[in-house]
Parts: C-alpha cells; structure tokens; sequence
C-alpha cells in the first residue's frame, strides 16, 4: 500500500519576509489599519504609568510565514495578552493566525481576535482564548475608537491578562455615524451641522455650483487621519460646492447603511465622492451610496509611499488595486484618482512602532475636484446647451478601416446616437456621408495657438513631446501653419476621428505600446476638444488614449492620458465581452464603460463546396460494416474529394494515415465547419438587438450625459451562459482578482487540461512535457480564470481557497499517482493587461514551480526537479503589445518579427520584482514542444482581430528564430461543454470554410455599408498575417476567399460604392501576397483579373 501525500503552499510564502525587530512586551496589539494601531498608540500614551509595557504592529508587514514565524518567537512568545483585528475574517491572516492561536493556548496567553469590519465572526470567536463576553467589551470599544477607547480597552486586555490597568477617564464615546467638516469637527445629528446649507425646495443656493457629499471611515477620525477628507472638501468648495463629510464604520454595516441611504436622498447631493474602499453592495444588491442617484467617484487613500508611486509604472499595489478600485467598480463608481499616500512619523522608543499616517497629494486632489465638478456641470447644463463630442477610432489606422469598433458598427451608431440626442432636445441633426465628411478634414486649427495650450501641459511632458517628435511643423498633419482634423461640428456637437498617434509606417506597433508618446497632432487634438466639447463619447472599443504613456492606475498630472483628457467626462459605449479593455479606460480615463451586446449568432451550415464530401460520408456512415467493397470505394472517394478541397492538408493527413483515422478526421472537420457559429453583420448602439430592444442602452447613453449614475453590470459573453450581463447599457465591473481562478473554472482547466493531453498525445505519440500557455487579460477576467486553472492542472497543481472568502491563498500539489500522467512544465507568455491585473497569479505560478522542483520525483514523470527558471514571461513593466509588423514581406521580415516577439516577452514576472530575461524566454521558446492559446468568445474568431495572429502566429516565428519545433495548438473553448483542440492549419481552415467564405457572413456585412467593407478586407488582412507569419494558410483558403469576395461581382459593386479604399486595399493585399510567394492559386480566372 502507497500513502499519496499532497502538499500545499500558501500565496503568502510569495512574500518578501521581513524582521520587525520588536522585543517583547506584555501586551501586543496586531492590525491591517494603521488607524487602528494610531489610535492605541494615543491610548497607551495618556495613559502609559498605568499600563502594561506594549507592542503595535502590521498584519501587512506579517504575510510571509517566516515573517510569522520570527515574529512569534522574538516578541509575542513574551507576551501576557495579544490583540489581533482583522478586516475581512481568518481567511486574510490565516497562517499567521493558525500560528499565533497554537502558541496562545500552548502558553495560557490571553488572546482575542476581533473582526474590524462591525460584522460578527463566531469564527474569530473560536480562535481566541478569552470569554465571549469580554470579546464583546473589547469589541465595542474597538469599534467606538479613538484613543480613550483605544486606552479602556488596553486596560481590558490587561485585566483580562491578570495584568495591573489604572483607571481611564475621559469620554470614550463617539458616534458611529455622522456628519463632519474641517472647522466643525464632528456632528450628529446631521442636520444641526452649523456652516452647512439645509436642503430645500428649490435646491441649492444659487451662489452654488452643487453639494457634495464625501463619504469616509470612521476609523479616519477616530484616528485623527483626516487630512486627505479635509483636503477633497476644501477642494470642492474652491470650486464652489457646498461640501462635507458623512462618517461610517463600513458600508455594509447594516445600521451604518440604512443611516447613510437616508443622509444621501435627505441631502440630494449632485455628486457623491466616497473615500470607503471594497464594493457596498448588501444582500439585496444595492449600496447606500446608491440612494442619490447622482455618479459616486471612487477616490483612492494609497497605503504607499508617495516616492514608491512616482517611481511605480503600476500605480498602486495588487491589495490597494482591488480595494480601491476593481470591487468600489461593482457598484458603478467612476475612479477619480488617489487622495493621499502613506508616510511614517517619528518611531516611538517605547512602542518600537512609527505609526503611519495619510498625507494628502494635493494636486491629485485638485484633479479629482475638477473632474467631479466637469461631471456636475454636465449635468447641470441643459440638452439644448450641451455639446458633446462623438469620437471614433482609426485604429488600426487605414482609410478603409476607420471607424474601427469590435461587433458594432460605430458609423450607423454614430448616426442612431445623433438621432437619440435629437428627440432628446440635443441642438443636433442626422449627418450625411459621414466617413466622406470625416476624411475631408476641414477643421484647421493654427499651431500658435496649439503652442499656447500645450504651455498647459507639464514641463517634462513637452520635453518628451519635442524628443521623440521635433517642432510641432514637423508633424505631418500640419499643413500650412494649422493641424488639420477629420472633425465635423454638428449643432452644438462635434464628431471625429481620433488621429494616429504615431506615424503611419508605425501605427500598428503604436496601438498598444504604452512607452511610445502620442506626436503633436495627436496631443493638438485633445487640447482642441478640450475647449470646444462638454463631454466625449467614444464609440466602440477602443481607441488609443488610454493606452498612451503612463501609470496603469492612480495617474499623475505627468501620465499622457490624465494630461491630455484632463477633467472631461468620458462616456464609452463598449463590447460587454471585452472586460479587459473596459478596464483600460475605466481606470486610466475615468470613462464610464456602457456595454453593448455582441452581433446575433447565426449557423454556419454546410458550405456548398463541401456539399459533396458531406453527401460522401454520410453515405459511408450508412455503408460501414454492411458491405465492405462499396465501403472500401467511398472510402476512397471520400480521400479523393477531401484531397482535391485541401481538406485534408489543412489536416495533416496524407498517405501514411491509416483510412479509419483519415476518414475519422475528414468527418470531424466537415462537421466542426457545419456547427460553427458567426456574428450576423455588425450590432448598432441602442437598436433592436437578438435579446432586447436596445432601449436600455439608448437610455445609458442619455442618463450619463445628463449627469445620473448608471447602474453597474458585470462583463463576459452572452453566448457562452453569461445572461447575467443582460439587459446591456449598464457600467461594466470585471472581477476580483484575488478571487481567480474560482473553483468553477479550475473544474473547467482541468477538462481543457485533458482535452490537449488528449489531443497531443493522439498527434505526436507521446505526452506533452514542455508547453507554453499564452494568456490574455481580457479571457482570464471573462472565463475567471480557465486558461490559467488549465496551465495548473497540467502542471499537476491546483488552488487553496479560503474558506468563506473564496479567495485563492496558495497552491496544493498533486501526487503523480493522482494524475496518471507525467506533469507537463508549463511556461506563461502573458499579456501586458494579465500582468497589470494579475500579478498575484504570477507570482502564484512561480510558487508552484519552485515547489515543484523540490519533488522528490522522478524527472521523467516531474520535468522540474531541480529546475527554478523563470516560467512566466511577457513584456516590459508599462509596455503593451508585441511590436511586430505582420505585413512586412521583405527579406528576413519573418525573423524579425519573431525576434520583436521574444523582445516583447523577455520580461519574468514570477517573483516580488519583475526582471530583464532575455536568455530565459528564448530557452523555454526553444525547448517548448507545444504552444496553446485558448479561445472563449463564440462570437469571435481567429481571423475577426489581429492579435490572433501576433500572438499565435508571432510565436512560430520566435520559435523558427530559436530553433524550437513546437505544435501550435488553437483550443477551442467556446462550448465549456465540449472543448477542442485543433491544430493552427486546422483551426484557420475552419474558419475561412465556417465564417469567412461563407456568404451569409458576407451578406451579413453588407447590409452595414462601409463598416461591413472594412470588415471584409481586414479578415483578409488577418490572414495575411498568419501566412507570413506562420506560413498557416494553404493557398487553397485564400483561392476560396477571393472567389467569395473579389470573385463575385455583387460583393466587388459594394466594396466599389461603400468603401472602395478596402477594395482597393485587398486587390493590393491579394497582389502582395502573390508576389511574397505566400499565395500561388491555380485558378486561372483569379490569375486573369489580378492581371488586369
């Protein structure tokens, strides 16, 4: 008999374990919140001749179990009684609490563990070792605060601890809730605040601009940490609000909750900025903050230093990150910026503790005044006053594919919004030949007074401006001493084309790389629109200006987005399954992200060039093991027509494939391209749609600009189970990152897992050992987590949750005998997005591989043993993108390429501090013996966007640089029930026979004029990419495009009158490729009308 043993690590080992040097004392006192520990650094100071000898620490600094393990032996070892308070519950400290409640009872220390957010937890109860009914005292005062409080409950503990306490004198009381300004200090009840206008009638003064109410923690005053509220108040009254404080222990306090929704409908406030962290959600799914129904703006207190945040490309760490922005979003809170930054005072000697304190940053908090009062004044201006500006993209910055929008169709859009705001009382009207308007460029704007706004922007700005692009002359939009916009001024509203923000011969590479600063035209832009427009609503996702140069959240006045958009509201129609990018422009723009529902789905069917094959196999299907000769025949005739298709090269099979499995392979891709799926033409904002009328996003759009919340919705796929993001127009929230992957999508991994092996095993004859996993940020906030869960279950690992919480707090380790297979050694290639949402899964994967090669395991069945590379790799800290040009034939374009795809991946992120590897990727590239990328969206495909082919395609050229031989393997996860791994020729084959050639599609796109041409030339652009490269495309494929396309004069009549750019642009695409060598046909017909 064998005993399988697992093994399990903690997330928390990830962390960098520290010392605190703190010597014993009789008491200590543990907490994440530094007002907490402030409070009883005040309480045991005025009252120290009567109080034991005290330590004060931070559970942050005691995440790393030997951080617990030192701390446990040096200082509470020694200690009479211990205080701890945890936010959140054991699951936030569970390690360290396991620790301390064993050595507790090991040693009769009184110890009493409390919860500090006002809920009770009989589980904190069982962990401690003193009376529930002196858990209770000390509860309530740790909950009334501030240093009295803080003082009597030292006192108790002391008691408690068979220690002396002297008597306490003085008020312990202050009130749970109330109002509080920056002269008055405290108030309750609210409406006898001095200084503070009572709500009437008629509403606000008229010498005001509005009231604004900011919401804070109690434990912020109790602390005497007020600063940061004090600023934000004084900021919105320069700009004249009527402005002051609500105090609360928590949102979600049900009495602090119910007391706070009737203070937000008693005041009306035009605005709510909440400086709380977490979501506020209750049970019935609604917030407090929610009762106004005015924007709340989401404010973030840094619990960083202010020196860490300049020099941080992320802007705040991966705890704050989800505090202070990720769950405050699922209630629909417009991030406004951060108010303050954490900073120590002087060290107590007696203490051994330097408490930390919130310090205001004061022109982050004019920046956040600014925009609540841009967001107000819209509000506040009538419809017919209004001027908004309806911005759309150029990316990826070709005249035939502007407008640019992922399944919606931004022109019609355009025209169906201009028609919204016009029976909403807008001074606007329809446009005709909007794109041919746009393209004219008729809006000049002179370059002296483009110098005179850029005065505006920060020094450094305009240096980095004149490094990278010379003079404003320069610049290739000037013309005659003016920039010139694809801009038209429509009433009282303008609509435009967001300009490149490089040069054309680099635009591609621009799109994501956040290092590239935008040129002068770009950057004239938005300081024109700045003076003409109220508000911007850009249409589709996505554009440019959330990726410009900067911080990833929390920015400053010198990152390119903030400078450039400065307080302009910015409402954002976007494609509900694209949660990443939502997040973008939520976090680095402040955008108010209205989801759209994707194009309706419509079967694929049977493509009439395969009509006869399929005829073929369903007569074998009827023949097999009734008469073997007429079986042998179709059997061959089946051989004969899926050669003659290219079926069967697109397949791998040739003559050495036995007849059972070619024909077994023939049938399961016939079937695949019948069952498959595309979107039917292209979705337009606020119209009838395939589950609703639209009305509910026409309403978002027109709530927004008139300056009321909009409710929070949650992101992901309609098509794939997700009805929960329907009805559509609501502000679009991702997921907790801390929360992924979820048991549900581990569940799923596993089965993606097995589907590979599977299909790999069947191909190759052997087991996969060395596997890349390519990882996009958008698919892992979308599926919560599978690609990743799938990466671990190869490995043979699987998450810890926390019970409760559902929070992933480590890893366990499964026996080989478990699996029953050898586990696979997994490298990540992740995305710029993954890195800056999920670093906690880095570091997580890292865990796992250090743990791994510490197996007592047979190398053959455990590829890591001794093995502690880096595993996980993507691009530089604030750099997105991949950097390649997929459309350069010339010689050596392919090894470039792949050389710009190992450059853009040479980055490790797997440990605390991500470091330069170059050597690293190009190791685990070459040694891959397979490379996946997993695919979710039913809506989408391989050859619907470019990044397919960058990411897919761009890894076979980085392998050929190499020298690596690996299998590209396209899994199929659109249907969690039934995944399929297909090989890269496979998957690009079905989709040209399923989608691309299929005329229902093409019809499809031409009922949505120039959109739907753009549509149509760029899936040739997309294969383009592939067969460069990849060298994935059979020549067959694009023989059948063409004749789908260029081939039938229908679809060539409406290129030449919708678009004819695009049609133009695939003549020269198709005359390109011919030339390349990447496309040789033998249809003669095609080779007479390129000829011509």
């Amino acid at each position: 008999m064998h005993v399988i043993f697992r093994e399990s690590h903690g997330l928390d080992e990830t962390d960098t374990p520290t010392d605190l040097g703190q010597s014993p004392a009789e008491l200590v006192v543990l907490s994440f919140s530094d007002s907490d520990l402030g409070a009883f650094a005040e309480g045991w100071r005025r009252g120290k001749d009567g109080l034991p000898t005290l330590r004060l620490a931070n559970l942050s600094a005691l995440r790393h179990p030997l951080s617990v393990d030192t701390y446990v032996e040096r200082t509470l070892e020694g200690a009479t009684g211990i205080l701890i308070r945890l936010i959140g519950g054991a699951p936030y400290w569970s390690y360290g609490l396991q620790q301390v409640q064993t050595m507790a009872r090991q040693r009769g220390i009184a110890l009493a563990v409390l919860p500090a957010d006002g809920r009770p937890d009989e589980t904190l109860d069982r962990a401690s070792t003193l009376p529930v009914s002196t858990l209770r005292r000390l509860q309530h005062l740790c909950d009334t605060g501030g240093a009295v409080a803080a003082q009597a409950a030292l006192q108790q503990m002391a008691l408690a601890s068979g220690l002396y306490a002297g008597p306490v004198r003085g008020q312990k009381a202050l009130p749970m809730v109330g109002a509080w300004t920056p002269e008055h200090g405290p108030c309750c009840p609210v409406v006898a605040l001095p200084g503070v206008s009572p709500p009437d009638p008629q509403g606000i003064s008229p010498r005001m601009k509005g009231r604004a109410l900011v919401v804070f923690y109690r434990s912020y005053l109790v602390a005497a940490d007020t600063a940061p509220v004090a600023a934000v108040i004084e900021a919105l009254r320069a700009r004249g609000f009527d402005a002051m404080g609500l105090f609360v222990p928590s949102l979600k306090a049900p009495d602090a909750a119910n007391w706070l929704r009737r203070q937000v409908a008693f005041w009306r406030p035009d605005a709510i900025v909440n400086a709380t962290a977490f979501s506020g959600k209750g049970d019935d799914g609604t917030s407090p903050l929610d009762a106004g129904g005015v924007p709340v703006f989401q404010v973030a207190l840094s619990t960083a230093s202010e020196a860490a945040w300049a020099e941080a490309e992320r802007g705040l760490s991966p705890a704050d990150l989800a505090m202070h922005v990720v769950l405050p979003e699922m209630d629909g809170r417009i991030m406004a910026g951060v108010t303050s930054f954490k900073e120590p005072g002087a060290r107590d000697a007696d203490l051994q503790f330097a408490r930390l304190a919130h310090r205001p940053q004061m022109e982050r908090i004019a920046a956040i005044a600014d925009r609540v009062a841009a967001w107000v004044r819209l509000g506040k201006t009538g419809a017919r006053a209004r001027r908004p500006a309806l911005v759309l993209s150029t990316y990826p910055g070709r005249d035939w594919n502007m407008a640019h929008a992922v399944g919606l169709d931004a022109v019609a859009s355009t025209q169906a919004i201009l028609s919204d705001l016009g029976d909403a009382g807008y001074d606007v009207a329809p446009v005709a030949d909007l794109t041919g308007k746009l393209a004219a460029r008729d809006v000049a704007w002179p370059l002296k007074k483009y110098r005179a706004a850029l005065e505006g922007l920060p020094e450094s700005l305009r240096d980095e401006l004149d490094a990278a692009w010379g003079g404003p002359e320069d610049d290739p939009d000037a013309v005659d001493g003016a920039f010139r916009f694809a801009a038209i001024r429509n009433g009282g509203a303008w609509i435009a084309l967001q300009p490149e923000r490089g040069v054309p011969d680099t635009k591609d590479d621009d799109y994501h790389d956040l290092a590239r600063v935008p040129r002068h035209a770009y950057v004239a832009f938005y300081l024109w629109l700045r003076q003409r427009a109220d508000a911007v609503v850009h249409i589709g996702a996505h554009g440019t200006l959330e990726w410009l140069p900067g911080k990833a959240v929390a920015l400053s006045d010198t990152c390119w987005p903030e400078a450039l958009i400065g307080s302009m509201p910015v409402i954002y129609p976007f494609i509900v399954n694209d949660p990443g990018e939502a997040a973008q422009a939520k976090r680095r723009i402040g955008a108010v992200t209205l989801g759209h529902v994707p194009p309706p789905l419509k079967p694929s069917g049977t493509p009439d060039r395969f009509a006869h094959l399929e005829a073929l196999l369903d007569e074998f299907s009827n023949a097999d093991g009734l008469d073997p000769k007429r079986r042998d025949r179709l059997q061959e005739d089946i051989r004969a027509e899926a050669g003659a298709l290219g079926v069967e090269a697109d397949l791998g099979v040739d003559a050495a494939t036995c007849p059972a499995e070619a024909i077994t392979r023939i049938d399961r891709f016939v079937c695949d391209v019948k069952e498959g799926q595309f979107g039917d033409g292209l979705h337009v904002w606020g119209r009838e749609n395939a589950f609703d009328d639209g009305r509910g996003e026409r309403q978002a759009l027109l709530d927004a600009l008139a300056g009321i919340r909009i409710e929070a919705g949650p992101s992901g796929s309609p098509y794939r189970g997700r009805t929960d993001v329907l009805p559509t127009g609501r502000n679009l929230y991702t997921v907790d990152a801390r929360a992924i992957p979820t048991q549900a999508a581990y569940t799923q991994g596993q089965r993606l897992a097995d589907e590979l092996v599977r299909r790999h095993l069947q191909d190759e004859g052997d087991w996969p050992r060395t596997l890349v996993v390519d990882l996009w940020g958008s698919s892992t906030m979308r599926t919560a987590g599978e690609d990743f869960a799938m990466a671990l279950a190869l490995m043979g690992v699987r998450p810890v949750w926390d019970d409760g919480s559902g929070r992933v707090s480590g890893v366990e380790i499964l026996p080989i005998a478990e699996l029953d297979r050898p586990r696979v050694d997994v490298t990540l290639r992740i995305s710029g997005l993954f890195r800056d949402t999920f670093p906690m899964l880095s570091r997580l994967h890292g865990q796992a591989v250090r743990a791994l090669s510490q197996r007592d395991e047979a190398p053959d069945w455990n590829p890591f043993v001794g093995q502690t590379g880096a595993r996980v790799f993507g691009p530089a800290p604030g750099s997105f993108g991949l950097g390649l040009d997929p459309h350069d034939y010339s010689d050596g374009a392919r090894e470039r390429a792949g050389q710009a795809w190992l450059a853009a991946s040479a980055w490790a992120h797997d440990g605390d501090v991500p470091q330069r590897d170059a050597d690293g990727i190009r190791d685990r590239v070459r040694r891959a013996e397979a490379f996946v990328h997993a695919q979710d969206l039913a809506e989408s495909d391989l050859l619907l966007a470019g990044d397919y082919a960058t990411h897919e395609a761009g890894f076979a050229a980085a392998q050929a640089v190499t020298g690596g031989r690996a299998r590209i393997w396209h899994l199929d996860n659109t249907d969690p029930a039934r995944p399929r791994t297909r090989a890269l020729p496979e998957e690009i084959a079905r989709v040209v026979h399923a989608r691309a050639a299929n005329p229902g599609w093409i019809a499809g796109m031409m009922r949505h004029g120039f959109r739907g041409g753009a549509e149509i030339a760029a899936t040739l652009e997309h294969m383009a990419a592939f067969a460069q490269l990849a060298g994935a495309v059979a020549p067959h494929l694009f023989d059948a495009y063409y004749e789908a396309t260029l081939g039938r004069d229908e679809v060539v009549a409406f290129l030449r009158e919708r678009n004819p750019d695009a049609l133009q642009a695939m003549r020269d695409r198709f005359e390109a490729l011919r030339d390349a060598g990447l496309w040789q046909t033998r249809r003669n017909s095609i080779l007479a009308e390129l000829s011509q």
